[in-house]
């Protein structure tokens, strides 16, 4: 039997909204979302590689002196670390999109459902060249969603340091 990530946002389920009541302006939407993105602030990066290769029973597909992600099919999800100072834990969370079209469809969800905004567009950050929209819902939760077109040879692009600051600049 397949595992499955559960991360308790229990907002919409089997066209129900939030209440558990039926919601036609949710129930009859196509989900584009693919993968669940889950980035993790860690103290160690190597203590937290050896538990999360582990629980995953897997090695990282990307794995830098300062950065890991694997990209899980079972569980479905795109699971990333990076060694920092300051505050541990989640991060951000995230939904990348297989296609660029797909992605246009998350940034129309994003207009509807509210919050802060900040489009950051193409960007290079951890390792991977991606096109970008952050949100900060009202309880202050950052989330990206994506579409990655290629691997990068450094985690930041040209401007040093603001990889994933979107969501902190988004918070503010």
């Amino acid at each position: 039997m397949p595992l499955r990530l559960v991360i308790c946002l229990r907002l919409f389920c089997r066209g129900c909204d939030y209440r558990g009541e039926g919601n036609e302006a949710f129930s009859n939407q196509k989900n584009s979302m693919k993968r669940m993105h889950v980035m993790l602030s860690v103290k160690d990066l190597d203590e937290a590689v050896k538990f999360y290769s582990a629980l995953f029973d897997s090695a990282p597909t990307v794995a830098k002196p300062d950065y890991a992600k694997w990209t899980l099919e079972d569980p479905s999800v795109n699971f990333s670390l990076a060694e920092r100072p300051g505050a541990h834990g989640i991060e951000h969370l995230g939904i990348q999109a297989e296609t660029a079209g797909e992605l246009d469809e998350l940034r129309a969800r994003i207009a509807k459902a509210g919050g802060t905004v900040k489009d950051e567009g193409k960007t290079t950050c951890c390792y991977a060249k991606s096109d970008k929209t952050w949100v900060v819902d009202a309880q202050g939760v950052a989330w990206e969603a994506f579409h990655t077109s290629g691997s990068a040879p450094a985690y930041y692009g040209e401007k040093h340091g603001e990889c994933c600051q979107a969501a902190v600049v988004a918070k503010e």
